[in-house]
């Protein structure tokens, strides 16, 4: 079975699954697991280059007239053609993520071949871990995926057995810098998880900007900084974007030492199996708590301190 991946959380899957070696195409965004993907033909690409733009121009051309949404990124397809595949794994859950279903599906209908398109649509942490057995049963092994699923599950007992009994800081997660926008979908189900109590989104919530006030309002006593697609060292080159706001010193968790910048495409963003790695994570920050591996370099990292 020959399998495109346009979705890095599907990529995660395949792989999770075992079936790297099916993989044909990917997006250009599909990272993991390095040494597997790294030969995998790339069938799309983006129109901006979020290296050079600052948050707030990338937020402008996400919402300006030049781009909406899915005309973020292109897909080329005649290489998709050309690759023949069986599958094509893509998502309807946001268009500022990832090349949109319609796009591929009409794409798709264009080719002189039966392939299937499977859009992932996860909202909370129980779905993607039952994406793993969607994309499984396609596959033709969902037993194989029902395994990892309930191992990926045990994971999770084990970090929720970890924080079990413990007070609940409460907890907000930032998924854009400029405007300030907080994590929603799963995100709360991971803090949850990790022993905090989320604040501005619920469980499965497609959060929108939000003011400043709002989150100083919310006295947080942590603080996840988590940008959309930034890895860490990104993400530090805008932190003045927080340290500049009027009372930023003066919350709880900044004055605590309680912010941390996390690799969000890893770990937060993208609902695939490493999700559950996040939960691990924000155990060992929230409540200093071992539920998997140690916490590496880059995983998290603390967020500087606001200047005198």
């Amino acid at each position: 079975m020959r399998i495109v991946s346009l979705l890095p959380a599907a990529t995660d899957i395949v792989a999770e699954l075992g079936l790297s070696g099916r993989l044909v195409g990917r997006t250009h965004e599909c990272d993991w697991p390095p040494r597997e993907v790294a030969g995998v033909p790339v069938v799309t690409g983006a129109d901006l280059d979020a290296d050079v733009l600052t948050s707030r121009e990338i937020s402008l051309a996400v919402g300006g007239a030049e781009h909406s949404g899915s005309s973020l990124y292109t897909l080329d397809a005649e290489a998709l053609a050309a690759l023949r595949p069986d599958v094509v794994l893509t998502q309807d859950l946001c268009e500022v993520c990832a090349v949109s279903y319609e796009r591929v599906s009409g794409t798709v209908r264009l080719l002189d071949a039966d392939t299937r398109v499977l859009s992932l649509e996860p909202r909370t942490l129980d779905d993607v871990l039952d994406c793993l057995v969607t994309v499984g049963e396609l596959l033709g092994v969902r037993e194989r995926a029902e395994r990892r699923r309930e191992e990926l599950r045990a994971r999770l007992d084990r970090v929720r057995d970890a924080v079990g009994g413990r007070e609940r800081p409460r907890t907000a997660a930032i998924e854009w810098l400029d405007p300030l926008r907080p994590a929603g979908h799963w995100v709360p189900d991971q803090i949850t998880a990790a022993g905090g109590s989320p604040l501005l989104a619920a469980p499965g919530e497609h959060t929108a900007a939000m003011a400043w006030e709002t989150l100083r309002e919310a006295r947080p006593d942590a603080v996840l900084v988590m940008p959309c697609g930034f890895p860490p060292e990104r993400t530090l080159r805008e932190t003045e974007l927080l340290t500049r706001l009027a009372g930023w010193a003066d919350l709880p968790a900044v004055r605590a030492g309680r912010v941390w910048v996390l690799d969000g495409p890893a770990h937060f963003n993208r609902p695939g199996p490493r999700v559950v790695r996040g939960a691990e994570i924000l155990a060992r920050l929230l409540h200093g708590v071992e539920a998997g591996a140690p916490v590496a370099d880059g995983e998290a990292l603390p967020f500087p301190l606001p200047p005198n």
